[in-house]
């Protein structure tokens, strides 16, 4: 049986033909290919620097380490997400705490965020950053969280790897208008792929110059940034920090270049499928991806969430009968702080109730670009086959 995945991705002749080029020239990393890709994201998005990396999780790591996170610093993010949103304070010596979901969006809920502050605040225990995640290609409030940073003092992160090619108050997803920083994610199930990769975007000049001294080694060959030697020796670079080898290819960097030019169309594909999904889903015990006026979701994911199931089929009673249908559905995400490291941790069952609710309820049915209409038809068909 040949299986429906829940995302993938779409190469075309003149992606292939952007990669093969770059094999067959000069440089296969470190080359002039990665600035184009950067210049054609950063200016999609409207930010004034971009710097890219191999992964969303460097991206979100050196975004942290940009922003000077490091030992005795807090950082906050919602549980539902994958757990490189979390991890990435981690990696600096921070601590990490987590803010509970709204019931509609699954984002971070500016109720619960508003609340923890407060107090935060009276405790003395305020985060020195704030990651919200744009789950599956919807944006938070941003609005909301930098007013709340504003007032408390708190850096901010986006966390967009599910976004790019999505809108926040009419602007693109990673403008920055609201946030320090935005990172996505070019792993193949994104929006466009890399392989794997990632990017920063921002506009300030210091972070950006920052994250790209920490993605080569924090090696640099700017005379500005080394220091004085004796002029009888070569000294044509110097390691001015303790970095890291996040470097992405050129030939990543081409396949990405290339995606570019198919954004809007992927995206406009992902909203004819979903609202397809929305439509025939309509008369299921289910609830669809509830979208914020102030949002245009890139539809990364389209999570389902089951409610009222008939007898006493559950959550893991449906996900067993799509998988044996073909259909290979998932769950994005369980809550961070259930995964057993951070139990670990302290973390205990209960901490978040919305997410956990998510956890038991939600399920993401396949969507992207090159989704069949009679494969997507065979979904509809098999969850009013087991819901109905």
């Amino acid at each position: 049986m040949v299986m429906i995945p829940y995302g993938r991705q779409d190469i075309d002749q003149a992606d292939i033909d952007a990669v093969v080029a770059v094999l067959r020239s000069d440089f296969l990393t470190q080359g002039p290919v990665i600035p184009a890709f950067e210049d054609a994201v950063s200016s999609y998005c409207g930010a004034r620097f971009a710097v890219a990396v191999n992964s969303a999780t460097s991206a979100l790591h050196l975004a942290c380490l940009s922003l000077g996170v490091g030992k005795g610093d807090i950082v906050w993010t919602t549980p539902i997400t994958f757990v490189a949103s979390a991890n990435c304070a981690l990696y600096c010596g921070a601590t990490v705490d987590f803010v509970d979901i709204d019931p509609r969006t699954f984002n971070i809920s500016i109720e619960r965020l508003t609340e923890k502050l407060e107090e935060a605040g009276k405790e003395g225990n305020l985060p020195k950053l704030v990651i919200p995640v744009h789950l599956c290609g919807q944006s938070c409030d941003m609005a909301s969280i930098h007013s709340l940073s504003q007032k408390y003092g708190f850096k901010i992160i986006e966390d967009a790897s599910h976004a790019i090619g999505g809108k926040y108050k009419n602007e693109p997803v990673g403008s920055c208008r609201y946030s320090d920083i935005a990172v996505f994610s070019f792993h193949p199930v994104k929006i466009i792929t890399t392989g794997e990769g990632g990017m920063a975007v921002t506009n300030d000049m210091a972070l950006a110059k920052r994250m790209r001294l920490l993605r080569s080694h924090g090696i640099s060959n700017v005379e500005a940034d080394m220091q004085p030697r004796d002029v009888e020796e070569i000294w044509n670079y110097q390691q001015i920090e303790l970095g890291f080898n996040y470097r992405l290819t050129d030939i990543q960097a081409a396949l990405g270049l290339s995606q570019t030019r198919r954004l809007d169309s992927f995206v406009d594909k992902r909203h004819e499928i979903a609202k397809r999904y929305n439509d025939e889903l309509s008369g299921l015990p289910v609830e669809t991806p509830w979208q914020h006026p102030d949002s245009y979701s890139a539809y990364h994911l389209y999570p389902i969430r089951l409610k009222e199931i008939k007898g006493t089929t559950t959550q893991r009673q449906v996900y067993d009968s799509l998988q044996a249908a073909g259909i290979n559905v998932n769950l994005h995400y369980i809550p961070v702080y259930r995964q057993p490291y951070y139990e670990a941790m302290g973390f205990k069952t209960g901490y978040c109730p919305e997410s956990e609710l998510y956890h038991k309820e939600a399920l993401s049915i396949p969507l992207y670009p090159t989704l069949t209409d009679t494969d997507q038809s065979k979904v509809i068909r098999a969850l009013h086959e087991t819901l109905a």
